[in-house]
């Protein structure tokens, strides 16, 4: 089996790739040029910091050390979720909750049916990508309910003078948030393994592991993924709908 190498000059070919993204922010005046070379120089200073601290938690492979790096992942991934709220009354409690449960649940879940050991080489990754996904589905669901009771503020106020509570006012907003946060991964769900062959599967193959065996953990993958991301939207939606009204029920926008 040929082992995959990555040198000094592969990357730097690979870079060549970012100059021509570059080059067309330039050319057509995007202004992305700041923000590309901000991204790309995090991504290699965080990647090549959190390589260090895996390659020491993976040799001490000890259960309290794995379970610490779970959870500074939610942390953090809840922190991120936190701040693509653009409500002005967010609470950060509500992001931390959503991530929580719908990571631990999830992976609570593989490791109880023994699909992943407890070990960090496992742990890590997956807990990541679960953050990840819900993360990004929770952002999703903060951005479109913010719209929608800009857009639909006078549709609230009306129900909410016709006598109905703030949930009966906020429910066809939050209905509508919650199916935009999860339509990527269900998109995604459809389409994978005819357009896209995801990281997961791809990663394995990589590694010289048969395409069969592969894919039954893609599907594992699929799976904790649309569990991940509809406890997740779910959650943070039905706790963040309140944010919008005060003690009076009226709209703080």
């Amino acid at each position: 089996m040929s082992q995959l190498a990555v040198n000094n000059f592969s990357l730097a070919l690979a870079f060549a790739l970012v100059l021509v993204a570059v080059y067309i922010s330039n050319r057509e005046k995007l202004g992305l040029t700041k923000d590309i070379f901000y991204s790309i120089s995090r991504a290699i200073i965080q990647l090549i910091i959190v390589g260090y601290v895996l390659k020491y938690i993976f040799n001490v492979n000890n259960v309290l050390l794995t379970a610490a790096m779970s959870f500074f992942i939610v942390l953090n991934a809840a922190y991120n979720a936190h701040k693509r709220n653009p409500n002005h009354s967010k609470h950060y409690l509500n992001s931390l909750l959503a991530i929580f449960i719908s990571t631990y649940v999830t992976l609570g879940v593989l490791v109880l049916a023994g699909a992943i050991k407890f070990v960090p080489s496992q742990i890590v990754p997956i807990s990541g990508m679960i953050a990840s996904n819900s993360m990004v589905a929770i952002g999703l669901c903060y951005r479109n309910l913010h719209e929608l009771f800009i857009n639909q503020r006078q549709q609230v106020l009306e129900k909410l003078a016709l006598g109905a509570n703030r949930k009966q006012a906020s429910l066809p907003l939050l209905h509508a948030s919650i199916k935009t946060a999860m339509q990527p991964t269900i998109d995604s769900a459809k389409t994978v393994g005819l357009v896209s062959l995801p990281g997961m599967m791809s990663g394995l193959i990589f590694a010289g592991v048969d395409p069969l065996h592969a894919i039954k953990y893609q599907i594992m993958v699929t799976f904790m993924l649309l569990s991940a991301t509809s406890l997740g939207s779910i959650i943070a939606g039905y706790r963040t709908y309140v944010d919008y009204y005060n003690d009076q029920l009226q709209l703080r926008i």
